[in-house]
């Protein structure tokens, strides 16, 4: 099974998520995609890192590459987030820019034919119509392709809004 959650920044998709992994039995792995870049970026890691303790997941930190991912046994595995992996995929170290595309979707992919439940976590981005320059466009534009191709393949979508789960698409498990 497949649940995308999506929404906007800090709407509860994380909490929701976990929360969903916390129902399943056997293996928990959270799958960390976001880099830690500068003083801010490590305080949200250390704080999302915070908020699992104790509840029972192996934490696999990836930035790229997820379609190579072995993971050591089947189970739940909470991928956080796609926003992020886009990005990594996308901008290599010096700046120049590739099609995430297809790179993420053999990603997850790969990690839904190793899990018994697998939840992506995304963001709702380029609804809010402002202009962007040219690299922060194509940026908006692969993630929203990511996006609706991840939708069409997963069994569940919930947006999120406000931490309030709206369901789009299939049910939430029991």
């Amino acid at each position: 099974m497949m649940i995308l959650l999506t929404g906007g920044a800090s709407n509860g998709k994380s909490t929701f998520g976990e929360s969903l992994c916390l129902q399943a039995d056997g293996p928990r792995y959270y799958l960390a995609a976001m880099q830690p870049y500068g003083p801010e970026g490590e305080a949200r890691i250390a704080r999302h890192r915070k908020l699992r303790e104790g509840k029972g997941f192996t934490t696999i930190e990836r930035y790229t590459d997820y379609a190579s991912l072995v993971l050591p046994a089947r189970g739940t595995a909470l991928l956080e987030c796609i926003a992020n992996l886009t990005a990594n995929e996308m901008f290599d170290e010096t700046g120049e820019m590739t099609d995430p595309v297809e790179t993420v979707l053999a990603g997850v992919d790969a990690l839904r034919a190793q899990c018994d439940r697998l939840i992506v976590i995304t963001n709702d981005v380029g609804s809010d119509g402002c202009g962007y320059p040219p690299e922060t466009e194509a940026y908006v534009k692969a993630l929203g392709r990511i996006n609706a191709a991840l939708a069409a393949r997963a069994d569940t979508v919930c947006e999120l809004v406000a931490g309030i789960p709206i369901l789009l698409k299939g049910a939430l498990p029991q």
